[in-house]
């Protein structure tokens, strides 16, 4: 048997039922067997176009569902890394924030201390004023006793220079 080619697709489907018709028609059982072998030439190209077309398309499809896999483990990494971010930032806006709350309360602090610490001088003069005051009149008491004392043995010497 001589291999030859065979006009493939509808044309060929064609005309593998004319050579088929034609054979039955006229006796040829060669040319009704090439007609059927045409026939089914045809139609086993066609299926198989059919067969690499489905394989395209699940191959595109495979390749669609990688990509899209691809792209979502994509974004997941990029969510992952601005939340670390925003983590980071608010972590940093956290300190700054307990670094202004510390430096207000040390100059809270600050100012409680020096306002006690006037309120300790004041103290400590008023007490001061205070002991000046009780050492001046101790002092004028002890004169006015001495002026007394005086007086009296000034007025005892009288009376003894009298008697």
């Amino acid at each position: 048997m001589t291999e030859e080619r065979t006009t493939g697709g509808f044309a060929g489907k064609l005309a593998g039922k004319v050579k088929a018709a034609t054979g039955s028609l006229t006796g040829n059982d060669e040319l009704a067997r090439e007609g059927r072998l045409q026939e089914a030439q045809s139609d086993a190209d066609r299926e198989a176009q059919e067969a690499q077309l489905e394989a395209r398309r699940r191959d595109a499809e495979a390749e669609t569902k990688a990509e899209a896999a691809a792209t979502e483990a994509e974004k997941r990494d990029l969510d992952n890394e601005i939340a670390a971010q925003e983590r980071e930032k608010a972590a940093e806006q956290d300190k700054r924030s307990a670094e202004q709350v510390a430096a207000e309360q040390q100059r809270t602090e600050a100012a409680r201390a020096a306002e006690a610490r006037e309120r300790d001088e004041e103290v400590a003069d008023v007490v001061e004023d205070r002991a000046e005051e009780t050492r001046v009149d101790a002092a004028r008491e002890a004169a006015a006793l001495e002026r007394e004392a005086a007086k009296a043995e000034a007025d005892a010497d009288q009376i003894d220079g009298r008697a």
